[in-house]
């Protein structure tokens, strides 16, 4: 009773033949595991951030530390309403303005004219249909758990069909990309303790992100009678649940397949590089000078801050005691060791 369609492209097929979780192996395998844990932690970290920023929220760092908590977790629970609702709890900390679990009210996204009245560009699922459609969701995902769908495919039906339904009063965005995760770890696509950062890609590509989700729901509009209400909410006046059982995810999954590649072949790797620049970069500092190891990893960050220099501040400042020679010393270190890498 839920079955997104994805067409077997060329562009999908030759993305399901790249096998990137095997490169994925491959490439943290050259490495030791502590400087994965440390790549992951710092990619865990700011996909986070991009899932918030991609919604126009800057959270303070508990909330951010919280809900990365729960992404660093994803895969571990199945899905269930029951799950659905433990995520939006840990989202959505102050609840006095948000009813938590699936919404009791419609739902759309859009403007407002002069009078408060809707402007909706997408409208999610009736709320009276919710209970029905999220059941059907979860034994849709039951069943690809174990089937040889690919894993990346599976994930964008599960993300996408979420955020189509739109089952919450708010949170919605950021629970349908936690879902890539939450399957890409269930099927065994992302390595233990790795969490590709999705988010930030869909971030930096974050017009195109938004275009691709808008060429499906757009379309689906001229079949939603809807009228505003007293409550300037939209009250739909049709039957629209099919609309939100059949969709077609076959564009969104060649986006995401990018996404995904784009993580694996070029930001792993780059981190993992980065921190091995920085390691080395720390220990020839240290032993060219002796000085605690928080004052050679600030010096590090403000040469990457200033194209390799010491600003003028920071001289005066933090590293006033060390003498010109000294600092030309290092910021010949730092210039040999990031030789080539783009700050």
């Amino acid at each position: 009773n839920f079955c997104p369609i994805i067409r077997r492209t060329k562009i999908i097929q030759n993305a399901i033949d790249e096998n990137l979780s095997s490169q994925t192996q491959t490439i943290i395998g050259k490495v030791s595991n502590q400087l994965i844990a440390r790549a992951a932690s710092f990619l865990l970290l700011a996909d986070t951030q991009a899932s918030f920023a991609i919604e126009g929220e800057t959270p303070p760092r508990n909330r951010i530390e919280r809900w990365g908590k729960a992404i660093s977790e994803a895969g571990k629970n199945d899905l269930s309403i029951q799950e659905i609702v433990r995520l939006h709890r840990i989202l959505i900390e102050d609840d006095r303005f948000t009813s938590i679990g699936l919404r009791k009210e419609e739902v759309f996204l859009g403007e407002r004219d002069p009078q408060n009245n809707p402007m909706p560009e997408f409208i999610g699922a009736k709320h009276t249909d919710l209970e029905k459609l999220m059941d059907d969701f979860f034994l849709f995902d039951k069943k690809l758990q174990d089937s040889n769908v690919d894993p990346v495919l599976h994930a964008t039906a599960v993300a996408f069909g979420f955020v189509y339904i739109h089952p919450l009063a708010d949170g919605n965005g950021r629970l349908h990309r936690y879902l890539l995760h939450h399957v890409l770890a269930q099927r065994g696509f992302a390595p233990k303790g790795i969490i590709f950062p999705i988010s930030s890609e869909m971030h930096e590509r974050v017009e195109e992100y938004s275009q691709k989700l808008k060429n499906h729901s757009g379309p689906l509009m001229d079949y939603i009678e809807w009228e505003p209400n007293e409550k300037h909410n939209v009250e739909v006046r049709n039957d629209t649940y099919d609309l939100y059982r059949f969709l077609d995810c076959t564009e969104v999954a060649e986006f995401i397949f990018s996404c995904v590649k784009q993580t694996i072949v070029k930001t792993l790797p780059r981190e993992i590089e980065f921190l091995q620049r920085h390691d080395s970069t720390l220990q020839r500092i240290m032993n060219t000078i002796e000085m605690p190891d928080q004052l050679a990893r600030q010096f590090i960050l403000f040469a990457r801050q200033n194209d390799g220099k010491l600003g003028k501040k920071r001289r005066k400042n933090e590293f006033a005691d060390l003498t010109d020679e000294e600092v030309k010393d290092l910021e010949e270190i730092f210039k040999d060791e990031f030789e080539g890498f783009t700050l």
